[in-house]
């Protein structure tokens, strides 16, 4: 099973970007997929998270601001990011939970992840 986040990069505050993961390996239309971050010094949190039949959950941090999306019939999963506020500098990483009915941002949740892509929100 491999994921490949890219997307990452440095913007100015108020910009926005879209992250994509790419999935390969796994019938990935039936497994529920999140968004996590780490800035630097913190521990990495969930973000965003949807299920196999697009439901959706922000975290109170990025709610109304970032949205997660996927292909449903294919294999991307992205974030899409506007408003963006240098509290929002991380490494995004993007990650695959078994099927179950409701995505989830818990972290030991997900067996499966991507390498990381950077974000620097910076004027």
């Amino acid at each position: 099973v491999q994921l490949q986040a890219s997307g990452g990069g440095l913007v100015q505050p108020g910009g926005s970007l879209r992250l994509a993961c790419v999935v390969s390996g796994i019938n990935f239309s039936i497994y529920p997929a999140g968004w996590f971050r780490q800035a630097p010094g913190k521990e990495r949190e969930g973000i965003s998270c949807i299920s196999s039949d697009g439901s959706t959950y922000h975290e109170a941090p990025v709610r109304g601001r970032f949205t997660i999306s996927r292909d449903s019939a294919g294999n991307t999963v992205w974030l899409h990011m506007n408003s963006l506020v240098p509290e929002d500098t991380a490494t995004y990483f993007c990650a695959a939970v078994f099927p179950r009915s409701t995505c989830t941002t818990v972290e030991y949740e997900y067996p499966y992840w991507g390498q990381g892509t950077q974000v620097t929100v910076s004027s």
